[in-house]
């Protein structure tokens, strides 16, 4: 179960790297079913890889800042634009020029 927590300012919260060009600022998680709530901010250049991307749980994701780039979809979105993906949704990989800021939220599908 994710921790209580009231009204924050979480620009108090340090970004931490999550690695490939990723760094993050956790709101919220459940460390035992992989429930998390964070910010995600992409470095300029990043991407996702090669592969198409699957997950094992529900996963939303509402861009804040810059712009992301679906290599499948060869689509660029931006802030404002949202996504929700059922568990093993393809999806695709990503790049993204000139950095960017989500709001991601992951679930398990019950």
């Amino acid at each position: 179960m994710k921790d209580t927590k009231e009204f924050f300012n979480a620009r108090d919260l340090a970004w931490t790297d999550a690695g490939g060009g990723i760094t993050e600022r956790i709101l919220s998680q459940d460390p035992d079913d992989g429930t998390l709530t964070r910010l995600a901010r992409w470095a300029p250049g990043t991407t996702s890889g090669d592969e198409v991307i699957r997950h094992g749980y529900v996963e939303e994701v509402y861009l804040l800042e810059g712009e992301l780039t679906d290599l499948t979809l060869e689509r660029t979105f931006g802030p404002g634009d949202y996504a929700c993906r059922p568990r093993g949704m393809p999806h695709g990989p990503y790049t993204t020029a000139g950095g960017c800021v989500m709001l991601e939220i992951r679930y398990s599908a019950r």
